[in-house]
């Protein structure tokens, strides 16, 4: 693994530090089946819009749409 620094000088505890996250998130990518499912964010999840009816209007939907000031 190279980790290579653009920009700046870091001090050898902040170059610990980044490679320690480094291989954290590689060694937790590593570890999780390629066929098996994540968990997914609430937000991004397709079902959570799929779950609810989504409204339809009526016939007389457009009278209740103005009101007069």
């Amino acid at each position: 693994m190279n980790i290579k620094v653009v920009r700046g000088n870091p001090t050898p505890e902040e170059l610990a530090a980044a490679l320690a996250v480094v291989r954290a998130r590689a060694a937790a990518a590593a570890a999780t089946p390629s066929g098996a499912d994540r968990p997914r964010d609430a937000w991004s999840d397709p079902s959570r819009i799929a779950a609810h009816r989504v409204p339809r209007p009526g016939p007389t939907s457009w009278t209740r749409t103005y009101w007069p000031s």
